[in-house]
């Protein structure tokens, strides 16, 4: 035993890539690397497991978020009928396309196509515009019912 070489006389050097073995014969170093290589994998999936897939579905469906709303069908009905029963300044009955009216209101006509077949979402200004022009209550309670035109009450 007085030429083998074991662990007891190995030398570990600090800060180089070799651990253990021997120097002359350049043994001992990989084993030790792929120990480490094999921890840092082990616990590199363990932290960094990925998404757990079933967990994000569950809060997925725990969180529904409800459509944002739209104008209802009663709406869109008083538009049209108001649209088609315009009577212009003159007093003279002058239905409106759904074009004309997205241009009283400098609106794109789609705008006004979307509040018809309630797929848009109420514009407090856009509807005050439209009651403006067609005369007829499209917020509130008594949706339908004519403005009232005189000058408002101090």
């Amino acid at each position: 035993m007085a030429g083998s070489i074991t662990d007891w006389d190995s030398k570990t050097v600090i800060g180089s890539k070799t651990r253990g073995g021997n120097p002359m014969t350049g043994g001992g170093s990989a084993p030790v690397n792929k120990a480490q290589q094999g921890d840092r994998k082990a616990t590199g999936n363990k932290l960094a497991g990925g998404p757990d897939h079933a967990k994000i579905a569950k809060l997925d469906r725990e969180n529904e978020v409800a459509p944002p709303p739209t104008v209802s069908l009663e709406l869109g009905k008083v538009i049209q009928k108001a649209r088609q029963g315009y009577v212009d300044s003159s007093g003279q009955p002058k239905p409106l396309s759904q074009g004309d009216l997205a241009k009283m209101l400098n609106l794109k006509s789609t705008v006004v196509q979307e509040y018809e077949n309630m797929k848009a979402k109420p514009d407090p200004a856009v509807l005050g515009k439209m009651e403006r022009i067609l005369k007829v209550k499209l917020r509130g309670q008594g949706i339908g019912q004519p403005l009232n035109s005189g000058p408002k009450k101090k």
